[in-house]
């Protein structure tokens, strides 16, 4: 078993989570079998519970873990299919700890960060390598150097790398080396300082990876060697990309970093071949056609929280050599400035889940918008509740009628609370969480996009839809085109004599992988294509 441990250094967002999947994209290519494991330095005991705003994207696992949007990035960039346990926070790590002091499991000593807590972190990243069986773990750690949230991780890691010795053990610190526009050079000195706070703890890297905007020269590449301790071919240049994330991999590649990984781990393995990466880059770079779609949401002005929906757009785009056009439009200025103005000409509308009632309103004018025009729709969690409200409303002449959430009183509360949620007090973890079957209706459009009977999806959601206004909608021209196995809550709706407007309940951007893009992503841009021809925009 081998260890490689991902810090940064000098600020947030470097990222060290794209740095670690790509890495892990490298090895598995050289036929390594990897994992993955996240520790974030929050007290939250999971990001459930976080603004959008703050964290970005909470990504579902299969389990139905709550986990970081790194995660994310670890799972569409590698085969490996993650668990709770590949996620680990200070929230988590403490609640073990004072549960096992109360259980008298310390013998009365005085717990403490060394060993008690540090001893529990390594438990965690241990309980990962023997559960996943891999060759190689890569764990990323939160934050940035010099934290005083992540300082326990440090010593934990520091510690881990001494009992395992240096060939099991790896050490990769991401750095930021800014170029300084009035002096016309780059500057190395916070790297430099990012890395002596490591040496102080107890850390040597052996792998700087340098993102920049700008090449590094051989002068820089020979000062940040010198001074970091690092040898020069472990000083590693990943600059920002100019088309993808996805390039990320062929960059690194270029810069032989996973030579250098098997050189440290004594790891005699074939080199990575690339070729299907390549190609599926290549369609993104160089697509044949191009569709617009229209993404509108609340959190629209955070990057990452909408983060794997366009990761999947991007995936199906590319599996039709489709470039996809995201236009960003938050809901609320649906609400004050009309549809006609923000919607008109594009070729397709997604309304991706969230939760409270700001923008809500938006959220069902752009469904009304996709409606009445015949512009494909695809709703996706809140999207498909907001889709059932307008169609109520305006379809089925249910005046009134909402979510049960945003209006208790409504007169008909089409979308309602799951039974098993009424009693529960708890909001952390506590909704419905993770895989569950789907079982898909024949002659439907959500059937046909699948071709098969049945589908394994992820889900994060309180409200359903109200079986007890299924007649009344179904008979307006409603469909619904998939349910659960037992087939008492409903997953998928469509409308009759539309091009394209269907609505999960589940999640099915978490399904979606670089080169298996997942299916209802791909019929929905097969039908913004075929609308933007018909259209001639």
């Amino acid at each position: 078993m081998k260890y490689i441990f991902v810090t940064g250094g000098v600020i947030s967002s470097l990222g060290k989570g794209i740095t670690a999947a790509a890495l892990g994209t490298l090895l598995e290519k050289r036929g390594v079998k990897i994992s993955l494991q996240k520790l974030d330095p929050y007290l939250n005991v999971d990001p459930g519970t976080m603004n959008p705003y703050q964290h970005g994207e909470v990504y579902v696992l299969e389990d139905g873990a709550e986990t970081d949007l790194d995660l994310g990035h670890y799972e569409r960039f590698t085969s490996v299919k993650l668990s709770k346990i590949n996620n680990t926070t200070t929230g988590q790590i403490y609640e073990s700890v004072i549960q096992q002091e109360r259980q008298g499991k310390y013998l009365g000593k005085t717990v403490q960060v060394i060993p008690h807590v540090t001893n529990e972190i390594k438990s965690r990243i241990m309980r990962v390598a023997e559960s996943s069986r891999c060759d190689i773990l890569i764990t990323e750690i939160g934050g940035t150097t010099g934290d005083i949230e992540g300082l326990p991780f440090l010593e934990a890691i520091r510690q881990m790398a001494l009992e395992v010795g240096p060939e099991r053990a790896l050490f990769v610190h991401v750095t930021y080396v800014p170029f300084i526009k009035s002096a016309g050079e780059l500057k190395t000195k916070p790297t430099q300082q990012s890395v002596a706070k490591l040496r102080e703890i107890g850390i040597q890297p052996n792998v700087l990876v340098c993102r920049s905007d700008h090449p590094l020269t051989n002068e820089v590449r020979a000062k940040l060697s010198l001074y970091c301790n690092v040898p020069i071919e472990g000083v590693i240049e990943e600059l920002d990309v100019q088309h993808t994330i996805y390039e990320v991999p062929l960059m690194l590649q270029k810069e032989k970093l996973d030579d250098l990984v098997c050189k440290y781990l004594k790891l005699e393995l074939p080199e990575a071949d690339l070729s299907d990466w390549k190609c599926f880059v290549e369609k993104i770079i160089h697509p044949s056609h191009h569709v617009t779609i229209a993404v509108v949401g609340k959190y629209i002005g955070h990057q990452d929280a909408y983060k794997s929906i366009y990761e999947a757009l991007t995936h199906a785009g590319a599996s039709l050599c489709c470039g996809v056009k995201v236009k960003k439009i938050d809901a609320e200025e649906i609400e004050v400035q009309g549809t006609e103005q923000l919607l008109q000409g594009v070729d397709g509308i997604l309304v991706p889940g969230g939760f409270g009632s700001r923008g809500i309103e938006g959220k069902i004018q752009a469904a009304k918008y996709a409606r009445i025009n015949n512009v494909p729709y695809f709703g996706l969690c809140l999207g498909m509740q907001t889709a059932i409200i307008e169609f109520s409303r305006n379809v089925a002449g249910l005046t009134g009628a909402h979510s049960s959430e945003f209006d208790p009183k409504t007169p008909h509360p089409v979308i309602c609370l799951l039974e098993e949620q009424k009693k529960l007090s708890k909001l952390g973890g506590s909704m419905r969480l993770g895989s569950l079957m789907c079982k898909l209706i024949p002659h439907t459009k959500a059937y046909e996009a699948y071709g098969n009977e049945s589908s394994r999806e992820r889900h994060r959601h309180r409200y359903e839809f109200n079986n007890s206004y299924k007649f009344i909608l179904e008979k307006f021209g409603l469909k619904i085109s998939g349910t659960t196995e037992n087939g008492e809550l409903v997953e998928l709706i469509e409308l009759e004599n539309h091009p394209w407007f269907l609505g999960c309940q589940f999640h099915p951007e978490f399904q979606s992988r670089p080169n298996f893009p997942h299916p209802l992503f791909v019929a929905f841009l097969k039908a913004a294509l075929a609308h933007h021809n018909q259209s001639g925009s």
